[in-house]
């Protein structure tokens, strides 16, 4: 394990029992008990990629090794988002009903959690201020810090309504889809958060004002649909063996990018094909709908569309003024570009 990772999992460890003292509530044993259960079970456990991401960008920023003290406040806002990525995901889960999440059961799925699993969502939610409180309040920037991840939230929370709504059951209609639909959706739903977020969190604790770093915003939310491009596509077409789950956005009636370029590129024949399998659970409607996708060599157009992405994407990095913030983002590029997983 990286030095700074485990320096980032001490930091958990002072947060958590931080929360589980909070002056604000009379904690009971029991109360006590569960809040730090359900932290456990939800929070520490993903790759932790964004919430490293900001320790990593603050570094690049400063140019320099940074203070213990530095250290600790990246790390803490670095678990700000973790925290919130799993204040969604304990919600995301409930609204798909989905049963397993990192190689475990959905929290609401554990007995005698059920729907408890909603106001769990609600305190995750509600305890990223209360850090931020705790670690930012004398601090220049506090304001920005609630204000970014307000809307933030917001942008999330907006992405994933139009993605619910756009794939309402009984109403399954492919005729929807399009790539300005899929481009929104993932914009909101996953590039602000995951994407623009860490790095945003580093260029304020750096002493920067956001409004001056649009162009650093629009690049990352570009990476980000690259990212949600590359997942669809290994959905489909990468080992599960090396990404760790088995991909269902067939069956799931995703607005995956596959399935728009498919209808983008398809004779009618084909678009009934897609028709009348896309959405089913059967294995049988899965493979054709896939084997329509090697037909359409969709392999073939992700690979352009990839190559195509990351140039772009380098030229407008290295369009940007700052030398530090150019090492940011490419050290971003750098961790997503040709991933299997």
């Amino acid at each position: 394990m990286s030095e700074t990772k485990s320096k980032f999992l001490e930091v958990y460890s002072v947060l958590k029992s931080e929360l589980l003292n909070d002056p604000a509530f009379e904690f009971t044993d029991d109360s006590r008990q569960w809040v730090e259960r359900m932290l456990d079970y939800n929070v520490p456990g993903g790759k932790l990629n964004r919430g490293l991401s900001v320790v990593d960008s603050y570094k690049l920023l400063q140019g320099r090794q940074l203070t213990d003290d530095e250290v600790f406040l990246a790390c803490v806002l670095g678990w700000c988002i973790e925290w919130l990525q799993a204040y969604f995901l304990v919600l995301d889960d409930i609204m798909d009903n989905s049963h397993t999440r990192r190689g475990q059961p959905c929290w609401f799925r554990v007995p005698k959690v059920g729907m408890i699993a909603a106001n769990d969502g609600v305190i995750l939610r509600n305890q990223i201020p209360r850090i931020l409180k705790n670690h930012f309040k004398g601090k220049p920037y506090y304001v920005d810090l609630l204000d970014l991840f307000n809307e933030v939230e917001f942008q999330t929370a907006s992405g994933q309504m139009i993605d619910l709504i756009t794939t309402i059951e009984g109403e399954k209609d492919l005729s929807k889809y399009s790539l300005p639909l899929h481009r929104r959706i993932v914009q909101y739903k996953t590039a602000y958060y995951s994407f623009y977020l860490p790095v945003a969190c580093a260029l304020l604790m750096a002493g920067e004002n956001l409004d001056n770093h649009t162009s650093v915003k629009d690049i990352l939310v570009q990476m980000g649909i690259y990212f949600q491009v590359q997942d669809d596509y290994l959905d489909c077409f990468g080992d599960p063996q090396v990404i760790g789950k088995i991909g269902t956005d067939i069956e799931d009636f995703k607005c995956s990018w596959l399935v728009v370029k498919a209808l983008e590129i398809c004779n009618e024949e084909q678009k009934k094909t897609l028709y009348g399998n896309y959405g089913k659970a059967d294995p049988a409607n899965v493979a054709k709908v896939k084997a329509l996708y090697k037909d359409l060599d969709l392999q073939g157009v992700f690979l352009e569309y990839e190559s195509k992405s990351y140039e772009t994407l380098v030229s407008s990095i290295e369009a940007h003024p700052s030398k530090a913030v150019q090492a940011v983002l490419k050290s971003f590029l750098g961790k997503i570009y040709k991933r299997q997983k």
